[in-house]
């Protein structure tokens, strides 16, 4: 079983993560990252059924401003990423490999560009890479100075006090088995674009500040892809819902080492087909020899 840790970092914050010890003897460590306004559970069901854990460490994190620990202050790549050096100096790892969806992803690449040194591969589940933006990210990206404004207004009104006192905690695998069955119910896939795409669930589980923060950060250009060295798995859902087609594997091949995998999904993949996903990391990792 994964066991729970807590880790002090700057701040006064408290990070909350789960790290499962391999079965034998590891071959290295891998970070699991979520998505906007998600915590680790979202990757209870795939912890519980990879094979990685045969020879990899899995740490599963609840990034700053996520999860059952309350934070209200500066979200940004900066931050999360800071804090993950933190996480592997505490667990004297080097390096790591990092497998991240959307929000989790764009947290990824960051840290590969940033510390090259400390990534020795990257797993991306529907990456939102710049200028490949449709729909009301695109929209974001436009006018994201008025999301900024809304921010400041937002955090001021919160450091006078003025904030939700009780947010509800959501328990991910729960939320994505009855999804399952509700698709599987209905016949339509795109149930889940209705659902998950809209922000008002996200809303009730999850400050407002932190939300807009997150977008802002999600709408934030990526740095130049080519000077990520790591080895790279790009996971792409094939319903058209956040992203160009196009335009996200014209970026993609500014990876120097990545493959790509498509699955027949929309954005959520882990959700929607969790067993195609888990094979298509599996396999990535067996080319590796590491897995």
């Amino acid at each position: 079983m994964d066991g729970l840790k807590r880790l002090h970092v700057d701040g006064g914050l408290e990070l909350e993560y789960r790290l499962r010890r391999s079965g034998g003897a590891s071959k290295g460590l891998v970070v699991l990252l979520h998505g906007v306004a998600s915590n680790m559970t979202r990757w209870s069901q795939f912890v519980d059924e990879t094979t990685l854990t045969r020879s990899l460490d899995v740490l599963r994190i609840d990034l700053r401003g996520h999860g059952r620990v309350p934070w209200r202050g500066r979200l940004d790549m900066e931050a999360w990423c800071d804090d993950l050096v933190h996480v592997l100096n505490h667990e004297r790892c080097p390096r790591a490999y990092f497998i991240g969806h959307s929000l989790g992803a764009q947290i990824a690449v960051h840290f590969a560009h940033w510390h090259p040194d400390r990534a020795a591969g990257v797993v991306l589940i529907d990456p939102l890479l710049s200028r490949a933006l449709l729909g009301h990210l695109r929209l974001a990206s436009h006018f994201a100075f008025l999301l900024r404004a809304a921010i400041a207004v937002t955090r001021m009104l919160n450091r006078l006090g003025i904030h939700r006192r009780h947010i509800p905690y959501r328990d991910l695998r729960t939320l994505d088995e009855e999804m399952r069955k509700r698709l599987e119910s209905e016949g339509r896939t795109r149930a889940i674009v209705r659902y998950y795409g809209s922000p008002l669930p996200d809303l009730k589980h999850f400050p407002t500040a932190n939300f807009l923060q997150e977008i802002v950060q999600m709408i934030r250009p990526l740095p130049d892809l080519s000077g990520v060295t790591a080895p790279v798995l790009v996971v792409l859902s094939s319903g058209v819902t956040y992203t160009d087609p196009g335009a996200t594997r014209e970026r993609i091949d500014r990876f120097p080492h990545a493959e790509t995998v498509t699955i027949d999904a929309y954005h959520w993949p882990l959700t929607e087909k969790p067993v195609e996903v888990r094979q298509a990391i599996e396999s990535w990792f067996a080319a590796l020899d590491t897995g």
